[in-house]
């Protein structure tokens, strides 16, 4: 697998009346998300209305974006997150490997591979 840094940017519309909920869930998946090996960085950004939100995601390596998708903050929690908001748009940056990119592609995510550029 890619030993290079992948990074997901996730667009999401949060449902009327659902603030709350989303923000209960995003919690507990920023909890679980801190125990996953290899995940750096796990930023939610509100809009100021608090109806959109992006959540960018950095992960050390293919192998941490694996073991995130298989792990329980997205296959428990991500559903619960889609009841309170929309998903409107998916860019993984990097390469995630063969098989997340496969399960990403299912769900509408466009893959960016690394064209050039310096990552220390």
């Amino acid at each position: 697998m890619s030993k290079q840094t992948v990074r997901f940017n996730v667009n999401l519309a949060i449902h009327d009346g659902k603030l709350d909920a989303f923000q209960a869930i995003a919690q507990d998946m920023i909890a679980g998300t801190q125990k996953e090996p290899g995940a750096l960085a796990y930023e939610w950004h509100l809009s100021a209305d608090r109806k959109q939100c992006r959540l960018i995601e950095t992960y050390a390596d293919a192998n941490a974006v694996q073991a995130h998708i298989n792990g329980p903050v997205v296959q428990q929690l991500v559903p619960k997150l889609l009841e309170a908001a929309t998903l409107n748009g998916f860019e993984v940056y990097g390469d995630p490997g063969p098989q997340a990119t496969e399960m990403l592609k299912g769900i509408g995510a466009k893959i960016f591979p690394l064209w050039r550029g310096l990552n220390r």
